[in-house]
């Protein structure tokens, strides 16, 4: 009796407990239980083309030996993250990569934390900084060991981190998403990793049905994910600016006569060297600057002992969380102003998650249990003891309490430290735009991937110059530390709330969580970030007010190309071509079918797009093979590549149509040349027809009268482990009644009607399908066509004012500007064709 289960979650099924399964009809039950599991191992699923159209319910089936019902994980074969097989002496690596990729931001908190706050809340007496010091080490404790180290950090989505990872774990499991390219073929890609049914699952279904059901929900939802990201972005824009500029304000402690100007051009040369060298890749730039961070941590543990053993070991009492209490007693209004400067020390949380795609989760953990947090905690502790004797230097805490042999060595290390921790969120906010992208809430930019090995080390230009550039206005217009901390605060905050909220969601959908925990979490984690948020909103007039301003502008931007791309979309659904159009324009379409294979490119994964009606109006011939291609990015990390491509066959045989979903997940890279694409799409065209023939083969001679228009689609087909083929009991595919396949020369309606009374109307079932091979083979060699359709949307002159000014132009300006689908495939103009066709909206 074999027991499966998530390692990471602790949960186990046994594989005779009873389990649930999607079903359609009562009376297919039992075969669907049959088969479910050797779909996971499906190289090319078959769908109807209407196959979303029935009602699905969740129904309980009886206890079944081996059930592959389980974590993907667990199943052989699946396709598995790249971190998870490394051996010993790899995992030391990745720990010590991650010192200079994850951690570098929340490690230079030192360098302001105390500042800020103390500049909020000045020091009255000694207690006052043992109560701000036990603020800051329980804030570390409770934000970045227990919220995100504990918790957030298991809710990946294969080793994929940050505010999108965790909208897609959601929309895969349920169907939150606006755009409406959803298919029930996407659940059976292995990569979703759908979790078991628990006790809680009742509760979870109850949810899940709400969530669906309600389109207020689902936009709110979408809301709070474009919320976030937004802040994201805002991070990647800030953390540079207060890392440098802090750690640079550090020499107005070593030289007496370095003016505040001076600062600042030396913080605007740094962050210029800064986003240069970012091209050069996280693996080359981790392994670099690994050592440094190191020695940082190091440093900051050292001179925190320092400090204590000189000054005052008594702040060890501010363990003592009663501390917290008298100091908002005896402060009050000032203690709350504070908060603002405190949740600094948590700074670079959020990149831990958001950073996650460049390492694994056990790295993470262990680098910052065993080395950050101790060596942080040191620092805090050793600077609090500098401050009981020196309450005068508290507007420099950090570089105040180093000794003064020690000032210029700790100077450089925490520069370059800085120079690091603003890495971090730069490649934290790639990561984020990468997602975004793929899931359609971001323009389409170019992405340079900086590692072979590892996929998700990414770079994107226009990104990273954007960044460099407001970060350089940020630094030259506001060059107070503590504006910048409070606009710091601001963007860190958004994150964390959207994150808390996401996480809730994960917690109660996914990994049915009982309730009681479920609130604990919300209740206190939420409530926290609300008090630090409604601290550094008070502020906001001193100037941090500019990095809400970018959020409200990076949060349009992605609105608006969701709004966009999801009002094209409906449009083209409700203009596609209907099939008794097809069937009265034949298998010649009407017009001339010339030799060779049409590629036409659209984003309908159902349907005949318009656009071709377009084509057949514009062209005097068309090709003798069709093939609607569709690049859908689902809801998953990565497609393994056995299951990129999902075939269905469109019309009758002899109208040789088909349509392929290139299936991608959003850490998936398309670097493939047009014709490697070719290539591996026709091999996966010919394993669809053997099998379509297979399928034909097993089918009983009562199937073969339906000529309606569902038969002109495929049904599902189960292929298990050792190659059987199997049905689930529907017509794949009926015997029409002109079932014989031309030759390739016959493309003509003439030389088809010709053929039809020469040939007996039934053919050998090997000979047709050798026939069909043939002819697909001999459409290859005459080459192959790109038919890209530009499809653009206009507002109708009824539109509201609003929706004309954001869709003629703020959308149609971003999509004139960003980078067309196309573009990675390098296809050479000698094969491309392209068509363009406005819809009214």
């Amino acid at each position: 009796m074999a027991e499966y289960g998530d390692p990471e979650r602790g949960s186990s099924m046994d594989s005779t407990e009873s389990r649930w399964v999607f079903q359609e009809d009562e009376d297919d039950a039992s075969e669907i239980d049959e088969f479910e599991a050797d779909l996971r191992h499906h190289h090319s699923v078959l769908d109807s083309e209407d196959e979303d159209n029935g009602e699905q319910r969740l129904v309980r089936t009886g206890p079944r030996i081996d059930s592959f019902d389980v974590e993907a994980l667990e199943v052989p074969g699946v396709q598995r993250n790249e971190f998870e097989d490394v051996n010993m002496g790899k995992r030391i690596i990745l720990a010590f990569q991650t010192l200079g990729v994850v951690f570098g931001d929340v490690g230079t908190s030192p360098l302001y934390t105390f500042s800020v706050m103390f500049r909020k809340a000045p020091i009255n007496d000694n207690e006052d900084i043992i109560g701000a010091l036990s603020l800051v080490l329980y804030t570390l404790i409770l934000i970045p060991l227990v919220k995100y180290v504990l918790v957030v950090l298991w809710a990946n989505d294969d080793g994929e981190g940050g505010t999108f990872a965790l909208y897609s774990l959601i929309c895969r499991n349920a169907k939150v998403s606006l755009l409406p390219n959803q298919l029930p073929s996407d659940a059976r890609i292995s990569g979703f990793r759908l979790k078991v049914p628990s006790p809680e699952l009742e509760r979870s279904l109850k949810f899940k049905e709400r969530l669906e059901s309600s389109v207020t929900l689902k936009k709110i939802l979408l809301l709070l994910v474009l919320a976030g990201t937004s802040m994201v972005i805002a991070n990647g824009v800030v953390t540079p600016a207060m890392s440098v500029l802090s750690s640079v304000n550090g020499l107005r402690v070593g030289v007496d006569a370095i003016e505040q100007d001076e600062v600042v051009m030396i913080s605007v040369t740094c962050l210029v060297i800064l986003f240069s060298v970012q091209k050069y890749g996280t693996s080359k730039m981790g392994l670099a600057v690994g050592p440094a961070l190191f020695i940082w941590f190091c440093s900051l543990a050292g001179i925190g002992i320092y400090n204590l053993v000189t000054y005052d070991t008594s702040v060890l009492r501010a363990f003592n969380p009663i501390h917290i209490y008298y100091f908002f007693a005896r402060n009050s209004t000032k203690a709350w102003y504070s908060l603002g400067g405190c949740i600094l020390c948590a700074t670079g949380s959020e990149a831990m998650f958001a950073d996650l795609c460049y390492f694994s989760v056990r790295s993470v953990q262990l680098t910052f249990v065993f080395l950050v947090l101790p060596c942080l905690l040191l620092g805090y502790l050793g600077q609090a003891a500098y401050l009981m004797e020196n309450h005068a230097d508290a507007g420099q805490a950090f570089f105040s309490s180093v000794p003064r042999g020690a000032f210029w060595p700790t100077f450089v290390i925490a520069l370059v430290a800085a120079l690091i921790a603003s890495r971090a969120m730069t490649t934290a906010t790639f990561s984020c735009i990468k997602q975004s992208t793929a899931l359609g809430c971001f323009p389409r930019l170019k992405i340079v991937h900086t590692s072979r090995k590892f996929m998700g080390q990414i770079y994107i230009p226009v990104i990273n110059w954007f960044l460099l550039v407001v970060s350089l206005v940020f630094v030259c217009s506001i060059s107070n530390i503590d504006e910048i901390g409070n606009a710091y605060g601001i963007a860190e905050l958004g994150v964390m709330m959207m994150t808390t909220i996401l996480v809730t969601l994960v917690m109660v959908l996914i990994w049915q969580t009982h309730i009681i925990i479920v609130l604990s979490f919300v209740v206190v984690f939420l409530g926290l970030e609300l008090a630090f948020f409604s601290s550094v909103l008070c502020s906001i007039p001193d100037g941090s007010w500019i990095i809400l301003v970018l959020s409200i502008i990076n949060f349009f931007i992605m609105f608006v190309w969701n709004y966009g791309s999801k009002l094209k979309y409906e449009t083209e659904v409700k203009q596609k071509l209907s099939m008794d159009l097809m069937r009265e324009l034949g298998s010649n379409l009407g017009t001339i079918r010339a030799p060779g294979i049409g590629l036409l490119y659209n984003e309908l994964v159902k349907g005949i797009p318009g656009i071709f009606g377009h084509f057949l109006t514009t062209l005097p011939a068309i090709h003798s093979m069709i093939i609607f291609v569709s690049i859908k990015y689902v809801p998953v990390s990565m497609v393994p590549q056995s299951e990129r491509f999902l075939f269905r066959r469109v019309c009758q045989k002899s109208y040789h149509i088909f349509r392929c979903i290139a299936r991608y997940g959003y850490k998936d890279v398309r670097k493939e040349n047009h014709q490697t694409f070719e290539q591996l799409l026709m091999e996966s065209l010919e394993k669809f027809i053997r099998r379509e023939a297979q399928e034909r083969s097993l089918e009983s001679d009562g199937d073969d009268d339906s000529d309606s228009e569902d038969d002109y689609s495929a049904s599902r087909v189960l292929i298990a482990p050792n190659g059987s083929v199997y049905s689930l009991g529907v017509p794949l595919l009926a015997e029409f009644n002109d079932t014989n396949i031309p030759t390739f020369e016959a493309s003509t309606s003439e030389e088809v009607a010709s053929a039809s009374s020469n040939n007996p109307p039934v053919l050998d079932a090997e000979q047709s399908l050798e026939r069909e091979l043939s002819f697909i083979r001999k459409a290859k060699e005459s080459g192959v066509v790109y038919l890209v359709g530009h499809g653009d949307i206009r507002a109708r002159k009824d539109s509201w004012f609003l929706k004309k000014l954001v869709i003629n132009y703020f959308y149609a300006f971003l999509r004139k500007n960003c980078r067309r689908g196309i573009a990675n495939l390098s296809v050479p103009h000698s094969h491309l064709m392209q068509v363009g066709m406005t819809y009214m909206v």
